[in-house]
């Protein structure tokens, strides 16, 4: 991680998150788990849940702050804000599920995850929307950087909609079984889910994907058009 480049922490911290969920269900696929350890794992899965989405929204702001406050965002920027926001993270995490622990009662859960999981949705939303908006008066992103931090941000949208908006209505409607089981597989995939992100967030891969489908489109034209 280098000073002028912080991104990477967020990256890091939620590859961690993935890499602990994927860890706990397949402990969960083991047979003849113990009960004690099945329910320590239970609580690390959802602890790990919770913090994922915690890092989506930290590397939605991070490129957020890029195109809309660059000027702030270069002065600004350190490796010990970014350290401290990754630990600010996990400690409220680790507070919902302490909380959930103690004050496990369905209703109570149904608070706990609908209070951690809801207010992401709307901050992703902003942060795309105000980005689009600031892209045609930012001058001092380069081209591409930019297509790559919009492509970033749509992406973090679309797997926050697509995998936890069903878990977020799930909590917010009476229990539903169909549902329920729905939202709790969807869920489940986010780690492989992230894999996309991960290639998103090298540099020029972005670029290289628009690049091959141009060329795809150009290919098509030239067969298509009639030779003179």
């Amino acid at each position: 991680v280098r000073s002028d480049h912080v991104v990477p922490i967020y990256v890091i911290n939620l590859l961690i998150t993935d890499l602990l969920q994927l860890c706990c269900m397949i402990v969960w696929v083991v047979p003849n788990v113990d009960e004690t350890i099945d329910t320590i794992v239970f609580y690390i899965y959802y602890f790990a849940l919770m913090a994922s989405v915690g890092f989506m929204v930290c590397i939605s702001l991070e490129r957020y702050l890029v195109i809309v406050h660059p000027l702030w965002y270069r002065f600004r920027r350190t490796i010990k804000t970014s350290v401290a926001l990754c630990v600010l993270v996990w400690v409220l995490s680790l507070v919902c599920i302490v909380i959930f622990y103690f004050y496990s009662g369905y209703v109570f859960t149904n608070i706990i995850f609908i209070v951690f999981l809801l207010p992401p949705f709307p901050l992703l939303i902003f942060f795309l929307v105000g980005t689009l908006k600031a892209l045609s008066a930012s001058m001092s992103v380069p081209s591409d950087e930019k297509r790559r931090i919009v492509g970033i941000l749509v992406l973090v949208l679309l797997i926050y909609t697509l995998l936890y908006l069903p878990d977020i209505i799930f909590y917010l409607v009476v229990y539903d079984k169909t549902l329920d089981f729905l939202s709790s597989i969807l869920v489940r995939l986010s780690p492989l889910a992230d894999l996309v992100l991960y290639v998103f967030m090298r540099k020029r891969a972005v670029d290289k994907l628009l690049a091959s489908v141009c060329c795809c489109r150009m290919d098509r034209n030239e067969i298509s058009s009639p030779s003179v």
